[in-house]
């Protein structure tokens, strides 16, 4: 099939600048590479790395990059804002899609992928455009939302990326039957796999060979439920070798500024901050060092996370589990590999119950670190290429 792809238009393809939706685009291109399924053009913005990356250069996926960066490009973004002031996405994102547009339109393809974009489905359609595939990553389109139908009806498919996601979209009163179908993210378990040298020690971060570690990896925010976690520990305080490693800023990169809420919680923390670690921002290929110095991970999200990947980058470097029930988090771990803590109920005593239950039973832990490698093979990056593939392809 020829098919178009056409990205967020935040951040570029491949993904030089990080961002989990960039990833998994790299994850079937390189896919489509090595087994020459689909003639591909991808849609991005442009970034003067892209230039750096050999996956440029292939023979089947085709790159079509739009400066939104540019002096000229700038300009122009602004003009659109004032002359589109009420359009569904705001100017920055609706100039990226106008650019792409102009190239696309001359070409025809068998079917357009819109990543993570539902408000694209809105003009394209109004322009006669049809063969739409929709690849879901959040919950962007349900019954609560005023075009929802209409954005629905002009699809001609959903891949969402957990039976959460597809149930929210299911939501959505029509009459037809379901073109929504879940394809589970993967990531790259070859790069979260235990080092022999890694760059980072325990020693170095305060913890000993004795200490029970347990590991946050995340921005930090509310709804990832970090403030809980320590309100937890707080719960702990007969334990003095349990200790928390709190990777992750409030946004990506931004290591350096804190805001109101990373205070807190260190305000909170201050009577056990022997106990409590903050790392500051942790580049990514980075994460496997500082995730093995750990015993336990825990997700403490207190929002419905559609499918976060730190679960299975966790489970994948051999991590006991202990997470909520929100969102699409149960569907990423088995019975045997994890403990999900519901958060509609005394919330903060059950995470320091689970966190105690592993800290006095080193056998189960044990086992669930046995049984979270083997949960996390399901989750491999050509697992997803080829389910994302397969489905693109399926018949309704």
């Amino acid at each position: 099939m020829k098919i178009a792809i056409l990205t967020s238009g935040i951040l570029p393809v491949p993904a030089v600048q990080g961002g989990a939706v960039e990833n998994l685009i790299d994850f079937y291109l390189e896919y489509n590479q090595q087994h020459r399924l689909h003639n591909i053009t991808v849609y991005s913005v442009w970034h003067p790395d892209v230039e750096k990356y050999p996956a440029v250069k292939s023979d089947v996926n085709h790159y079509c990059y739009i400066n939104t960066s540019s002096f000229i490009a700038k300009v122009f973004r602004k003009i659109h804002q004032l002359l589109h002031p009420n359009e569904y996405y705001n100017y920055f994102i609706e100039y990226f899609f106008e650019q792409a547009y102009k190239h696309l339109r001359k070409e025809h393809y068998d079917c357009i992928v819109l990543e993570n974009r539902p408000g694209y489905v809105c003009k394209l359609s109004q322009r006669g455009i049809s063969n739409l595939i929709l690849h879901l990553h959040n919950d962007l389109l349900n019954s609560t939302l005023p075009q929802a139908k209409d954005i629905y009806q002009h699809l001609n498919k959903v891949i969402t990326v957990s039976d959460y996601i597809k149930q929210r979209v299911e939501s959505i009163p029509v009459q037809t039957d379901s073109k929504t179908m879940t394809v589970y993210n993967g990531i790259n378990l070859q790069n979260f796999t235990r080092r022999e040298d890694p760059i980072i020690s325990r020693k170095e971060l305060g913890f000993s060979d004795t200490d029970f570690v347990l590991i946050f990896s995340g921005r930090l925010n509310k709804d990832k439920g970090i403030d809980k976690l320590i309100e937890a520990m707080l719960l702990l305080t007969d334990l003095s070798n349990i200790k928390l490693m709190i990777l992750g800023s409030t946004f990506f990169g931004n290591a350096s500024n804190e805001d109101g809420f990373v205070c807190s919680l260190k305000e909170k923390a201050l009577t056990i901050k022997e106990r409590i670690v903050f790392t500051g921002f942790v580049p990514y290929q980075n994460m496997p060092d500082y995730l093995q110095l750990a015993d336990v991970a825990v997700i403490p999200s207190v929002w419905d996370d559609p499918f976060p990947t730190t679960v299975l980058e966790a489970q994948a470097m051999g991590l006991p589990t202990i997470a909520t029930n929100r969102g699409g988090i149960p569907e990423e771990v088995a019975d045997e590999s994890a403990i999900i803590v519901s958060t509609e109920q005394n919330f903060v005593e059950g995470l320091a119950n689970a966190i105690r239950r592993l800290y006095n039973t080193p056998q189960e832990c044990s086992n669930m670190a046995i049984a979270a490698k083997h949960n996390a093979v399901k989750y491999n990056k050509e697992r997803f290429a080829r389910d994302f593939f397969n489905a693109l392809e399926s018949k309704l």
